[in-house]
C-alpha cells in the first residue's frame, strides 16, 4: 500500500468557465482514486472568478488590468494555503508570462504542458480550437514553435461559429448533436485542407462536448487532461 504523503495543496483559478472549473476538480480527485479506496486526495482551493467582468477586460484589450485581477485571485489562494495554481482555462493564458512573472506561488501552463504532450507524440500540424482570443492570439504558436510544430487556426469564418456557439451554448452547460456535428465538420475541412495531424482542444469546455480520443482521423488534445496530469504531477514534486 502506498500512502501518499505531502502533497503540496493546489489553488485552482476557477469560473472561466463553470463547467470547466466542476471538470477540473473532478479530472483531479478521479486522479487520486485507487482500488483500495484509501480516499486519500489533495487539498484543493478554488477562486472561482466573474467570467464576464474578465471577458470585458479582455474584450477592451485592457491587460493590466486583467492580469492585476487575476494576480488578486492568486494571491487570494496563496492566503487560503494554496502552494501553487493553475488557470482552469485557456485564453487567460494570453497572461501567463506577465502572472508567471509577479505570483507569489508557481504556476503550471496549460499551454507548456500541451506542448509537452504534442513533442512526446511526435506531433508537428495541430489544428486549435478556442476562443476567437485564443485562436488569433500567438500564446499557443509562439510556444510551440520553439519546437518546431506548427499551430494551424480555422478560417475566420469558422472561428467566428465556433466562437459562437462557445458562448452561447457550450459555456452555458449546453452540448447539442447539431454542435457537435458542425464541430466535427470543421476538423475534417481542417484535416482534408490545412493537413492538421491533430486538433488542441484550446477551451477546457470542449472536451465536454468532443469526448471522443479522435475525430476525422486525428487525435484530439485534450487541454485540460493534459493540464491535470501536470497539476497531479506538480503536487508529488519535491515531497516524500
Amino acid at each position: 500500500m502506498i500512502i501518499k504523503t505531502g502533497m503540496k495543496k493546489i489553488g485552482i483559478v476557477g469560473g472561466l468557465g463553470p463547467e470547466a472549473t466542476m471538470d477540473y476538480y473532478k479530472e483531479i480527485i478521479n486522479a487520486f482514486k485507487n482500488e483500495i479506496g484509501d480516499l486519500n486526495y489533495p487539498e484543493i482551493i478554488v477562486y472561482s472568478v466573474n467570467m464576464s467582468e474578465f471577458l470585458g477586460l479582455m474584450k477592451a484589450k485592457k491587460y493590466d488590468q486583467a492580469t492585476t485581477y487575476l494576480l488578486e485571485k492568486i494571491d487570494g489562494l496563496k492566503l487560503a494555503g494554496a502552494e501553487f495554481a493553475a488557470l482552469s482555462a485557456n485564453t487567460p493564458h494570453l497572461l501567463f508570462d506577465r502572472l508567471k512573472e509577479k505570483s507569489k506561488i508557481p504556476l503550471i501552463s496549460i499551454i507548456e504542458a500541451t506542448c509537452s504532450e504534442s513533442v512526446k507524440k511526435g506531433l508537428k500540424r495541430p489544428g486549435l480550437f478556442g476562443t476567437e482570443f485564443t485562436m488569433e492570439a500567438s500564446f499557443f504558436s509562439d510556444v510551440f514553435k520553439r519546437h518546431n510544430i506548427e499551430v494551424v487556426i480555422p478560417d475566420k469564418k469558422d472561428r467566428e461559429l465556433i466562437n459562437s456557439k462557445l458562448f452561447s451554448e457550450i459555456e452555458l452547460g449546453i452540448f447539442k448533436d447539431d454542435t457537435r456535428r458542425i464541430l466535427i465538420e470543421i476538423i475534417d475541412k481542417m484535416v482534408m485542407e490545412e493537413h492538421i495531424d491533430s486538433l488542441i482542444l484550446g477551451c477546457t469546455e470542449f472536451p465536454l462536448i468532443l469526448k471522443e480520443a479522435s475525430y476525422a482521423g486525428v487525435p484530439m488534445l485534450n487541454t485540460t487532461k493534459i493540464h491535470v496530469d501536470a497539476i497531479v504531477k506538480y503536487c508529488f514534486e519535491g515531497t516524500s
